[in-house]
């Protein structure tokens, strides 16, 4: 069947947000014809894809930056998720029950857990507080070698589906949206170049050929800013691009998810250890953060396309300043550098590893080659502030601009809950809100 060039709703980008996008449109609303367009020749192979993240349900129960209320919204998508998996039955084949905590080392953090875990527990009711005997008994690896004077605790879970591979889920809902409305049509390999507003229709350029649409909704990661730049959105935005390396452990180490504390100044996520559900298990500690030159980790890229998104400014440039101007941010910002460096990053990077399993040491860990991806971090240049989540450039116009670093896939059913109603009020199409609850908000779970 021909493909056509005309559709109610294009959505640019098949990861996660995208094809989360495309099923909740597909079986939750009467819109007719939608169409996906993924630059490459397979659906989730960037940050999507199982090497691209840590593979981690973001509930807000062991990420030590998230705030209570936080906690309490990104819980309620990643429950969306959850109930998905279990309304088509991917247990054990997309999502996973692997033990998972936040581990507190020296009586310092021992406390803050303890606090947080006090404040948490009545949101969060399934999760648990471990002391270092409790610990011993489900994660071992925590105390060998540890000094024996030194206290760790933890809070944390075994019931709850904790690890995603949001690379497979992502054909799952391809799959679905298709079963649910056969007009959906799928465009791999297939490059949105330039998206222009004609009358009250898009014009998308795709290797020179044009398809219209009554609505678009870009979810292209860092692609996404540069996209909405080049139609004159988002101009108080500009996109700092930080890349996450990976380290594989080489020996037997962990079997749950153990993520340290946040340092509440530092913007990117501290270092954790993650069975990986990809790879027969084996565990990796990361991410590092690094700030690239490009929108994408391991693709060719084009400086210009960078410089585009970055927009530089006077400021970007006070941003970048009241950043470094930080002792801890700066002494962080140049860890990360060295820990991507041949011949030193093992051992700067195992005494970040040996804050989880002491007993590791240089020759215990190898840079994971490929593995890692690239967050679009957004830069607010009005507020002069660099923000964290997903930036959202809703233009009342027919058209969207989804940014979504981290917890973007944990949230993808959330923010396509939310798109979809802006979707429904512009076409006036229906947006079956009540089934969309019953099934993946409030069931099942």
């Amino acid at each position: 069947m021909a493909k056509k060039h005309y559709y109610n709703v294009v959505i640019v980008g098949g990861g996660i947000s995208g094809t989360a996008l495309l099923y909740t449109l597909a079986k939750y609303t009467d819109v007719k014809d939608i169409a996906l367009f993924e630059k490459y020749d397979d659906i989730a192979t960037l940050n999507s894809s199982a090497k691209g993240n840590s593979q981690t349900l973001h509930c807000g129960d062991i990420e030590t930056n998230y705030t209570l209320e936080k906690a309490k919204i990104t819980n309620q998508t990643a429950s969306m998720v959850e109930n998905y998996g279990l309304l088509y039955g991917y247990e054990n084949k997309c999502m996973f029950k692997i033990p998972k905590m936040a581990l507190g080392v020296g009586t310092e953090e021992v406390a803050f857990i303890k606090k947080r875990y006090e404040e948490f527990k009545e949101e969060f009711p399934y999760m648990e507080y471990w002391d270092k005997e409790k610990l011993a008994e489900i994660e071992p690896a925590l105390l060998k070698g540890r000094d024996e004077n030194e206290d760790i605790a933890a809070m944390g879970t075994q019931s709850r589906w904790s690890a995603i591979d949001y690379g497979a889920l992502s054909k799952t809902f391809v799959q679905n949206a298709k079963d649910e409305n056969p007009n959906c049509d799928i465009h791999l390999s297939k490059e949105v170049e330039k998206i222009e507003k004609i009358g009250d229709k898009f014009e998308l350029t795709v290797e020179g050929k044009h398809f219209y649409a009554d609505y678009v909704v870009v979810n292209a990661g860092a692609h996404s800013l540069l996209l909405a730049h080049k139609m004159g959105h988002g101009l108080d935005y500009s996109c700092l691009p930080v890349g996450g390396s990976f380290y594989y452990s080489k020996v037997d180490s962990l079997t749950s998810k153990v993520y340290t504390i946040q340092n509440p100044k530092l913007p990117f996520a501290a270092i954790h250890g993650d069975p990986d559900i990809a790879n027969n298990n084996v565990v990796r500690f990361g991410p590092t953060a690094i700030v690239l030159p490009k929108l994408e980790r391991y693709h060719h890229a084009h400086f210009i396309d960078f410089l585009e998104t970055m927009s530089p400014s006077a400021e970007v440039l006070e941003v970048f300043y009241d950043l470094l101007n930080d002792a801890d941010i700066r002494d962080y910002a140049l860890k990360n550098i060295l820990y991507e460096v041949p011949g030193i990053r093992k051992k700067l990077f195992i005494k970040e590893v040996q804050k989880i399993t002491p007993f590791m040491q240089e020759n215990d860990i190898e840079f994971a080659e490929g593995v890692g991806g690239l967050r679009p971090q957004v830069i607010n240049k009005k507020t002069k502030s660099l923000f964290l989540g997903e930036a959202k450039i809703e233009t009342g116009e027919g058209i969207v601009f989804n940014m979504t670093p981290s917890p973007g896939a944990t949230s993808c059913l959330g923010n396509a809950y939310t798109d979809a109603q802006l979707i429904a009020k512009y076409l006036g199409i229906t947006f079956n809100a009540k089934m969309f609850n019953k099934e993946l908000v409030t069931s099942n779970s």
